[in-house]
């Protein structure tokens, strides 16, 4: 039975790799500070409360346990908070990276799948982003991220520890049963924002400029299902248990939708009145992000299963009702 380490895996893509792994046959351990993951949200397999800064607890973690693979989720994720605290967002997303990987060195354990982010590339030079775009990130958050990337490829070549870096755009939707789904405090994304807004939980959502060269004038952005991204990090695993050299892939849905079209299908979905205010445009925010994953699918035979927007907001608010 393959047995693989989950570290952040009681947040929120972490969570869902962890059931997705379960219903899979496999072992699962968990390792998470709980600092923005839950518990409950752990539903398969063994959990351990600890920090990846603590080298004491990883030591004796891998050398009373036997791992195939480390999948890696436990990274701080907010654009604007690194800007205003670059050192929270180097230790851990960095340098407790570092003390994992040395952990999985001594430990002889050399496959790694990272969470990694389309926020490495910076301002977008083409209408959609492929593997070889330009990799000039704009913030500490992009910036620790390819810091990892590229920390990989050295232990790869002087340790033997083969990795895959799965660079996300969006992470969107809820697990399909209902289960799972979103619970950042505060929360940044848009499918939740809006859905608290039909929900009443929140007063209004806004739109953060109208005025971008997209047909109407909103943002566009690549949101991907979350069910499709713990699919991706299984395909990716078994192509390192076959032997396979280290990778990075692109994952998105291959279109983009606007930030106007998510707000009404939201309310075709839920029936809900959502209040909008329009606001000034946020520095920083480029008029289209969507990823090109013709890597992924050609190397991994990875295609999104879940790609229609209302399938996204459905089971987004299936959780948003269900959890409250």
């Amino acid at each position: 039975m393959t047995h693989i380490l989950v570290v952040g895996g009681a947040g929120y893509i972490g969570s869902h790799m962890v059931k997705h792994l379960g219903a899979l046959g496999c072992r699962v351990t968990t390792l998470d500070n709980l600092s923005g993951g839950f518990r409950d949200a752990v539903l398969h397999g063994a959990f351990i409360h600890g920090d990846l800064a603590d080298k004491a607890l990883l030591a004796q973690l891998f050398s009373s346990q036997r791992f195939d693979a480390v999948m890696h989720f436990a990274s701080h994720i907010q654009v604007g908070e690194s800007v205003l605290d670059p050192g929270k967002y180097y230790e851990n997303n960095l340098v407790n990276t570092l003390n994992l990987l040395n952990a999985m060195r001594v430990a002889r354990v050399h496959r790694f799948i990272f969470s990694s982010t389309a926020a490495i590339f910076g301002e977008p030079q083409s209408a959609t982003i492929g593997e070889a775009h330009p990799k000039q990130p704009i913030n500490p958050y992009g910036r620790s991220k390819l810091m990892v990337e590229q920390a990989l490829a050295d232990y790869d070549h002087a340790y033997g520890i083969k990795s895959v870096c799965l660079r996300y755009f969006n992470a969107a939707g809820a697990d399909p049963e209902g289960q799972l789904g979103e619970r950042h405090e505060p929360e940044t994304h848009l499918i939740p924002l809006v859905l608290q807004a039909a929900s009443g939980r929140r007063s209004h959502i806004s739109v953060f400029g109208r005025d971008y060269d997209t047909p109407d004038g909103t943002c566009i952005r690549d949101y991907v299902h979350i069910a499709d991204l713990c699919q991706a990090h299984w395909l990716a695993l078994q192509t390192l248990m076959q032997g396979a050299d280290s990778q990075a892939y692109n994952l998105g849905n291959g279109n983009g939708f606007s930030v106007q079209e998510v707000i009404e299908v939201a309310r075709q979905v839920t029936g809900c009145k959502i209040t909008v205010v329009d606001s000034p445009r946020r520095a920083g925010d480029p008029a289209r992000l969507v990823a090109h994953s013709a890597a992924a699918t050609q190397a991994l035979g990875w295609r999104p299963q879940h790609a229609a927007l209302e399938t996204l907001v459905e089971h987004a608010w299936r959780w948003e009702t269900r959890a409250r």
